[in-house]
């Protein structure tokens, strides 16, 4: 536990929103969950659960939910914003006057903005300039984390003090927060994860051997990096936990939600019937396209994740896509190599 208690404000009682709650509130720190509708708080308050998101788990009476962003932002030392990235700016908006200068906000977002492929730290430093901003980020199912599932996560920031507070804000016996100083990395890493959770939920319907994940999922790291660096970010983050830890459980659990999204894509729904079965946002389904094009902009090498958007948006057959991994033209494993290697 902390030494210092906070007043935190997490903004969007979805299931990670509520699970960063959960831990804040176990950890002494006053905790304040905003939520959209009157109806859903009173729920979560008179019950001590979220049974939309995280059916069946105990959430310490601490965690108090409220409708109100005023509520839930007055006098919060800590602000965790954990909404869609649809809806990011907009609240963003709506909340700006209630957050102090000087306050610690941390995006707990994966994903991206359409107008100009801005990340969610872009909107944070664009609408609340008086903040301090940082991300977190990594392998974090909520499910296993309001169970107590050892965890690890990762926060990203170039202020080591915003870094320190978050890591005494979260940090308990089955959590724990190590930091990176590459935030744009981070972020990145978080958000392009969610295009191949969708190909790996997909792979795996249609019956792929494990040698053909492997693959998948191997050359999906590769593909992250080099796009990442050259939006600028480091290709050694892509090692941590919130590169290559957040891709393997994305990729491999079916309690990762692009995942499952992938899955029913691969027993052949639809779209829609896809999203609406899930019922909780899907991330990578935008991702997919923004990255896309994106990529096809800056002339990166990305079949992976530019095969699954001609397959999801343009009808572009799946043994062409496959066709396209096994016959290109990049032959290169590993393309960012570090060496110690002394001159004789």
């Amino acid at each position: 536990m902390s030494e210092k208690v906070e007043i935190a404000a997490v903004l969007g009682g979805g299931s990670f929103g509520t699970a960063m709650a959960t831990i804040l509130a176990e950890n002494g720190h006053q905790t304040r969950l905003w939520v959209r509708d009157p109806e859903t708080a009173a729920v979560i308050n008179a019950s001590h659960e979220n049974p939309r998101y995280l059916p069946g788990a105990e959430l310490p009476a601490a965690v108090v939910a409220t409708e109100s962003l005023q509520e839930a932002l007055n006098d919060a030392t800590l602000i965790f914003v954990a909404v869609p990235s649809k809806a990011y700016a907009d609240v963003l908006l709506q909340a700006k006057e209630w957050v102090a200068p000087g306050t610690i906000v941390v995006s707990c977002t994966k994903g991206i903005h359409a107008d100009g492929f801005q990340l969610m730290s872009d909107l944070l430093k664009e609408h609340w300039p008086q903040t301090s901003v940082g991300v977190l980020s990594g392998p974090n199912l909520a499910k296993e984390v309001v169970e107590r599932v050892f965890t690890g996560t990762v926060i990203a920031s170039e202020d080591h003090a915003l870094c320190e507070r978050i890591q005494n804000a979260l940090g308990c016996g089955y959590f724990r927060v190590y930091d990176n100083s590459d935030m744009y990395g981070v972020e990145l890493a978080g958000a392009l994860k969610n295009i191949y959770a969708i190909a790996t939920g997909m792979a795996a319907a249609l019956g792929v051997g494990e040698n053909s994940r492997a693959f998948l999922i191997t050359r999906s790291l590769a593909e992250m990096s080099r796009f990442a660096v050259q939006l600028g970010a480091n290709p050694m983050t892509f090692l941590g936990l919130a590169g290559v830890g957040d891709l393997i459980v994305t990729c491999s659990s079916s309690l990762s939600r692009n995942y499952r999204v992938g899955y029913m894509l691969g027993q052949g729904k639809t779209m829609d019937e896809a999203v609406a079965e899930l019922g909780q946002t899907a991330e990578g389904i935008n991702t997919i396209k923004l990255v896309a094009a994106e990529a096809k902009r800056r002339d990166v090498y990305m079949p992976i994740a530019t095969g699954l958007n001609a397959m999801l948006f343009a009808g572009l057959p799946v043994q062409q896509v496959i066709a396209g991994l096994m016959q290109g033209e990049h032959n290169h494993d590993v393309e960012f190599m570090v060496t110690n290697r002394e001159a004789d």
